[in-house]
């Protein structure tokens, strides 16, 4: 059965980009993304579904009790996903899905996890509604995201050059997580900035 995305477009673009899409990756992963990660998945537990899962880079750092359910709105990048998954023999489900209507009950998940993927939802703050909604009302939903720096010289660059990146990437990177999270209706325990901010 096909699949419709809200985000045609965007499935295309990742499902032609998925095979050097962990080389692009590597650069922010050594200037410390990896480390963010792991301390951030350190939290997850239960049943765990991982919107954008992208080719599954979070793999390694979750806790190894944890039921892992992957969605991706591209099929490239799942395969990949996938690939990873059983390297490391990990019992994980996929699913092709969009992040705007998933595809699962109210509530049925512990922990919600994106990373690195609300500077690519046409709708973020839907989005991150749409995975409170399948997150269990005592359930935490865990974010590692960029946005706009609360540096102002350099949020205001990142405002000048907002268009450069959105046209050929697709990423908007001057976005600002926190906000779209609030736009919502999450309920913030806890946040962190890094990176001068971003």
């Amino acid at each position: 059965m096909a699949v419709e995305f809200a985000s045609r477009e965007i499935s295309e673009k990742y499902d032609r980009f998925a095979r050097w899409y962990d080389w692009v990756e590597g650069v922010p992963d050594l200037l410390g993304v990896r480390k963010l990660r792991r301390s951030l998945l350190e939290r997850a537990s239960g049943r765990v579904l991982e919107v954008a899962v992208g080719t599954g880079k979070n793999f390694l750092h979750y806790p190894p009790d944890c039921r892992i359910t992957a969605v991706d709105v591209s099929r490239e990048m799942l395969n990949i996903a996938r690939e990873r998954a059983a390297k490391i023999s990990m019992d994980t489900s996929f699913s092709l899905a969009d992040a705007a209507v998933l595809p699962f009950a109210d509530g049925c998940f512990d922990t919600v996890v994106s990373s690195l993927s609300a500077c690519t939802f046409p709708n973020p703050a839907g989005v991150f509604a749409e995975m409170a909604r399948v997150c269990r009302m005592d359930g935490k939903i865990l974010l590692l995201e960029h946005g706009r720096s609360d540096h102002e010289w350099l949020g205001h660059w990142q405002d000048r050059h907002a268009d450069q990146f959105a046209r050929p990437a697709g990423c908007h990177w001057n976005r600002e997580p926190l906000e779209l999270a609030k736009q919502a209706g999450l309920k913030v325990v806890k946040s962190r900035r890094s990176f001068f901010g971003v």
